[in-house]
Parts: C-alpha cells; structure tokens; sequence
C-alpha cells in the first residue's frame, strides 16, 4: 500500500504526519483503486485553561476594599464612624489577598519558568515602581532629593517585596510537618523582636507570613465549604459584631496592630502582649477573611476580567492616594460632609476599578509584565546533559556506567 501523502499544512510547518491508522476494506473500496487514502482528520486543538471565576472575583472585590482603605484613611480622626469602617476593612483586606497569593503559590518550585515568572511578574515591578514612587515623591515635593532605595518598599510595594519573599520559601512549607503552626512561631518571634531590621519590609513579610503558608495549605474543597449557605447566612452577624467591635475600639485600640509593621515593644507593649495580639490578630483576620469569601460570587459577572488586573490596580492606585493627601484633595468642604464621604468611597472604588481594566493592562504591561526574554539564557535542549559540578571527570562519550548498563536508568550522582 502506498503511504497517505501529507497535507500541505503539514508540509509547511515540516511537522511529522500522525501514522495513519490501517485502511479497512470499506476505505479501500469508497476510491479508485491505488489511489492513496485521505489523511486523517486533524485533532482539535486543546482549549484553553479557564480562569476561577471565584478568585477573579475575589480579589477584585479585595483591592476595591484597598482602595477603600486608603481613601477612609483622611476620614480617621476626625469621624468615629470612618475610623470604625477603616479598620474593619484593615482587620481582612490584605490577609485575604494574601491567602490567595498562597493558594496560587502551592505549586511553586525552582522550576526554570517558574522562576523567570518571579523575575518578571513580581522584582521587575518592585524595581520599577520603587523608582517611579521615590521620582513622584521628590516632584511633589515629600522628599528632598531623588533617591532610590531597593531594601526599603514604600507605601504599597512591600506586598511585592513580601511575595517575592514568600514564594522562594514555598517549597519548604511544603516539607514541613505543621507549617501553619511553624509559621505563626516565627510571625510571634517577629511581633517580640525589637531588632527586626526594616529592610525590605522585614517586620511586617514575617507578620503575614501565617496567612501565605495557610493559603498553601488550603484546597479547592475548603473554599467550597465557606461559600455554603450556612456559612454565608452565620457570616452576616458576625461582619456584623465585628462592625461593632471595630466602633468600640477606636478610641480603645491603638490601629497599628492592624498593619503588623511593628514589634511589640514599638507600639508600647510587653512581647507576650505582642504574642497574644499576633495570635489574637490572626484568629479575627481568618474569621473575616471567611465571612468575606462566603459572599464572593462564584459565577462570572462584570467584574471578574477585573481579577486578573488586580495587581495594575494596587499599584496605580497609590499615586492618587498620596497625591491626594500632598495636594490637599480633601481640604475641600464638600469632602469633609457626609454626603462628601459617600461621594469619595465611590470615586476611590470606581477610579482602582478603572485601573484593573484590559486597556490600562495593555499600556502598563511592559512594566508589570515584561517578557525580558534578552534577560535569560537560552533554555538547554532536551536530553542536554549538564557539565559536572562535583569536580568529577565526565565519563567518556558513549559509554555508561555498569549500573545503568544493567538497569538502564540514569546513575544518581
């Protein structure tokens, strides 16, 4: 029988042909006689890999409550009710999103890709936005001259700075027997140790440190449990208590635990006072960040192409946040009535909403996603061996050593 022929699709991408499978006799018979058999039709291509209408949502929903956090912040001392949403927002915002960058982290390794993807995805926009926020704020003024510091995040890079951290100690939470329980040791040590230098953020990347690991550890199945409908029905009155509690507290509570960039000595109190408020701190962070996941729809809707541009948004927002303070946005009257405030949560959560959107993605891409492929050394290609790094002579060529001649697996160096 005379071999199929290649398609001209094939021919051109010089790809080899599938094998054709036998030709049965009603092939044979359907074409003229020694006429070859068509070729196979084609496989369809594998589609592509959906994105978690869930988490989009979820983080969208996060870095509004961001947004919001910041634009309330002016509102603190001069409106209890203010101050009150405030830390309510600040007791779950970041440890919510920092759950999530866990679970999206589980299957971390030192992978060849996935470390490019750190680089590119994570330092690239540190430096970046390390230098674009210390140039605004010599323009507008809020430092004297233009310096640039890579071992002190200001403002809203040390999430990069904390998550570049996190993610190269991946895979060792992965080994550990109780990595949660390790981890909130080492977030205690951190709140009892006035010596914790304020290199990059040091103090507040091991605070946050527990609610990374339990993203790790957390499957799919767990948020399937809260988002059931006793868990969203029990999670309104316990929002709700936790409202209350933040308006009591306001005038009780000194706010800064709430940003877990202190030791406890710092903000005036003994270290096991900082033990019990870490751990007293992550019980509530974990029960609201709960509550605010039952009611994260899990359906797409208009905001969930938002959630991949969540990190456009974060950072972006900050210019506005702080040019907002230097430039006395809120010195007008309007702003300081109620009716001002009610205005300005809205402008905050349209404008970082603004900033998540596909165009602002494609503009600042090349900055926060650059592909840098100039930057990497070619992969090497499979089957490369690589050169010998314990001072061993390489064998000769083509031969093999006696175990793997009788097993036929590569040795173990």
């Amino acid at each position: 029988m005379i071999p199929a022929p290649r398609s001209s699709a094939q021919q051109d991408t010089g790809r080899i042909a599938p094998a054709e499978p036998p030709a049965t006799a009603a092939h044979r018979s359907a074409g003229a006689p020694g006429e070859p058999a068509p070729p196979a039709p084609a496989e369809p291509p594998a589609p592509a890999k959906q994105r978690d209408a869930f988490f989009d949502n979820a983080k969208y929903l996060a870095i509004v409550l961001v947004a919001l956090g910041h634009a309330w912040e002016p509102y603190y001392h001069g409106s209890r009710s203010a101050a009150s949403l405030y830390l309510f927002v600040y007791a779950f915002h970041m440890p919510a999103f920092t759950v999530i960058s866990g679970y999206f982290s589980r299957s971390f390794d030192l992978r060849r890709d996935r470390l490019q993807r750190l680089v590119t995805g994570v330092a690239v926009p540190f430096v970046v936005f390390q230098t674009a926020f210390a140039l605004f704020r010599y323009l507008a003024g809020d430092i004297p001259s233009f310096t640039v510091s890579l071992l002190d995040p200001w403002f809203l890079t040390w999430f990069l700075a904390a998550l570049f951290i996190w993610r190269l100690t991946a895979p060792l939470w992965r080994i550990v027997r109780w990595p949660v329980p390790l981890a909130l040791v080492i977030a205690i040590a951190a709140s009892a140790s006035p010596d914790v230098g304020t290199e990059l953020d040091l103090q507040r990347v091991l605070q946050f440190l527990p609610f990374f690991v339990l993203g790790m550890c957390l499957k799919a199945e767990h948020f399937s449990l809260v988002r059931r409908w006793p868990v969203r029905i029990a999670a309104v009155p316990v929002l709700a208590v936790a409202l209350v509690f933040a308006y009591w507290a306001v005038p009780r509570m000194n706010d800064a635990w709430f940003y877990h960039t202190d030791s406890a000595e710092n903000l005036g109190a003994p270290w096991w006072v900082g033990a019990l408020m870490q751990l007293a701190m992550f019980g509530c962070s974990l029960v609201l960040t709960a509550c605010f996941l039952a009611w994260v729809p899990g359906r797409r809707m208009w905001c969930t192409a938002l959630g991949a541009g969540t990190l456009y948004g974060y950072l972006l927002h900050g210019f506005l946040a702080k040019g907002s303070r230097w430039w006395d946005w809120y010195d007008a009257g309007w702003v300081r009535t109620p009716w001002g405030a009610i205005a300005v949560t809205f402008i905050a959560g349209a404008v970082v909403t603004l900033l998540c959107t596909p165009p602002v993605q494609r503009v600042f891409r090349c900055v926060m996603e650059p592909k840098m492929t100039w930057a990497f050394r070619a992969e090497p290609p499979t089957g490369a061996t690589e050169p010998p790094t314990d001072g061993a002579a390489a064998p000769p060529a083509g031969k093999q050593s006696a175990g793997k001649q009788a097993t036929g697996k590569q040795a173990v160096p």
